[in-house]
């Protein structure tokens, strides 16, 4: 069954200007040491590894890790997002690479008029925000190899419920975001990630640290 339009928006409000003004600090600082287990600098590393510099960021947060990865020379960089206000924090974040925005909801086919596609694709920490169970939001990437050159990278990270470690924070801080509905996630486990990921991409390979999955695969 797809998600209704109210469980979407759940998963992407949340994040206002206000919200986006201390997201740095208290979630890929905080929350990522102390509830995740997984510090914001294994997150960088795993973009450096995996972004090019043809890029598409699905899920943009605040910009943080495209401000911060290593670019041999000044990249092509997309924003795609539901959340204007994600674009907007992201996009000034990152004016110096005078990024293109596209406001899409990537549950649904991507109807934006992108120019060209991409070498790499990142949906970090978006699939745990997503509705749905985990073989449900693997039409992302049904939807994502549409915008990927052949051999392109797609690769993120999503907080996982079962089959990773968790502490008793961390499962208070997802027990009470998926009763809010900023999480979805309840369902998701390692095994059933690892099953969408090989039936989408190719090579795929799952990193875990603390309760976050880092993943990574290409478009065949």
């Amino acid at each position: 069954m797809s998600p209704t339009p109210e469980e979407v928006e759940a998963g992407h409000s949340f994040y206002t200007k206000r919200a986006l003004s201390v997201y740095d600090p208290m979630i890929l600082g905080f929350f990522s040491r102390a509830a995740w287990r997984c510090p914001a600098r294994k997150l960088l590393a795993h973009y450096n590894a995996c972004i090019s510099t043809n890029h598409l960021d699905v899920g943009v947060g605040t910009g943080y890790f495209l401000d911060r990865c290593e670019f041999p020379f000044p990249p092509r960089i997309a924003l795609m997002d539901l959340n204007r206000d994600c674009l907007d924090v992201a996009g000034r974040r990152i004016a110096r690479y005078e990024p293109e925005t596209y406001v899409a909801n990537v549950l649904e086919p991507i109807s934006a008029a992108i120019p060209t596609k991409f070498d790499s694709i990142a949906l970090n920490y978006l699939l745990h925000c997503l509705p749905g169970t985990m073989p449900t939001k693997g039409v992302v990437f049904e939807h994502l190899a549409a915008l990927a050159n052949e051999n392109a990278v797609i690769f993120g990270a999503t907080l996982l419920h079962d089959g990773v470690p968790r502490n008793w924070f961390a499962r208070k801080v997802m027990d009470r975001n998926n009763q809010h509905g900023i999480f979805s996630n309840s369902d998701d486990s390692l095994d059933s990630l690892r099953s969408v990921l090989d039936e989408h991409l190719e090579d795929p390979q799952v990193d875990i640290v603390g309760c976050v999955a880092m993943f990574s695969g290409t478009v065949a």
